[in-house]
């Protein structure tokens, strides 16, 4: 007698600012095993916690893996507008959450934007906008990339629920390539076309999580 096979768990995509929404958006939903939702949490590590904890309280996504996504400032020379930063881990002050699957998504982004350099590394979280002196010291620490929401919805998230978690970030600005406001410059241009081509690297992370380890 066969049984069915359970329902394949939600995925959560959570990016903060409306332009990274759009380019998730505009990205296509083709391809999920699963249902998606794409939050838009709005800007900082207080919004992202309050809008991730809400919409994981709602039942449908009692059991959802959560991915935070957006742009990053680079910290480590040589990254430039438009590279990926997979984050081992997230950081910020009240803790560090490890990623699930990275291995898995450096391999989906490179076959997702051909030609990208993808970092990996930790990723550490602020509650600003990180210019200058302040982005060495940050990158003393061991981290490769900072951004103000991904540690805060990754905490949010496990704290949640034990869930697999992971963050996918794309780089606007890096030490040499300082961006004054994303959407005026190639290289936000540059980071909006990336963020828009990501999402079937998502969606093949987010299958992985069901097949049976080896």
């Amino acid at each position: 007698m066969s049984h069915p096979s359970a329902a394949p768990a939600p995925l959560l995509i959570a990016s903060a600012l409306g332009i990274e929404h759009l380019a998730l958006r505009t990205g296509g939903r083709g391809g999920a095993d699963g249902p998606v939702t794409v939050l838009r949490t709005g800007m900082g590590p207080k919004a992202a916690e309050r809008s991730v904890t809400r919409v994981l309280a709602d039942p449908a996504l009692a059991g959802a893996a959560v991915l935070a996504t957006g742009f990053c400032a680079g910290l480590a020379p040589g990254m430039h507008p438009g590279d990926l930063v997979v984050a081992e881990e997230t950081r910020d002050p009240r803790g560090t959450v490890g990623c699930v699957g990275t291995d898995r998504l450096v391999k989906e982004l490179a076959r997702a934007v051909p030609g990208r350099t993808v970092h990996t590394g930790p990723l550490t979280g602020s509650d600003h906008v990180v210019r200058g002196p302040e982005r060495a010291a940050l990158r003393a620490t061991g981290a490769i990339a900072v951004d103000m929401e991904s540690a805060a919805t990754l905490l949010s998230a496990v704290r949640t629920a034990p869930r697999p978690v992971a963050a996918v970030r794309v780089v606007v600005d890096a030490p040499e390539h300082e961006l004054v406001r994303i959407g005026t410059l190639r290289g936000g241009i540059s980071a909006f076309r990336v963020l828009r081509s990501v999402l079937p690297a998502f969606y093949e992370w987010h299958r992985s999580l069901s097949l049976p380890r080896r």
